[in-house]
């Protein structure tokens, strides 16, 4: 299964949001407004979404032309990719990409929901400051 977020303009060099990428606590500030924990990890962070389970992310990969998030369960198998594209000195266009393996019944019940989630995350981080 894969989903695509909007592509948006950051007003920020892509070496400066590949250094906020690196730091999971800067994640929180790209959370939907639902959120009802948050507990940052050596290398990543876990999350709980009101109605949603708790889910924990580690940080695989980071450098100037993207930010790889993937699952920290072995039980699920997914990525979520920023990719980084330099428009000019301080301005990056961003994308957010999910990867995952499911089965049909899993991929028809969390479609729609992950959808939003990139959708408020891709929100989030158009609005950083």
């Amino acid at each position: 299964m894969n989903l695509e977020g909007r592509k948006i303009i950051v007003n920020k060099s892509s070496k400066e949001l590949s250094e906020i990428l690196k730091s999971p606590e800067n994640y929180k500030d790209f959370m939907p407004d639902g959120l009802q924990k948050f507990e940052t990890r050596d290398n990543g962070f876990k999350f709980g979404l009101q109605g949603m389970p708790e889910i924990a992310l580690k940080i695989d990969e980071v450098n100037e032309q993207k930010a790889v998030l993937k699952s920290a369960s072995s039980s699920l198998d997914f990525s979520l990719t920023a990719t980084l594209n330099p428009v000019s000195e301080n301005q990056t266009e961003v994308q957010m990409l999910f990867e995952g393996k499911f089965n049909p019944f899993i991929k028809m019940m969390v479609e729609k929901p992950l959808q939003n989630f990139i959708n408020t995350l891709t929100d989030k981080i158009e609005a950083y400051k």
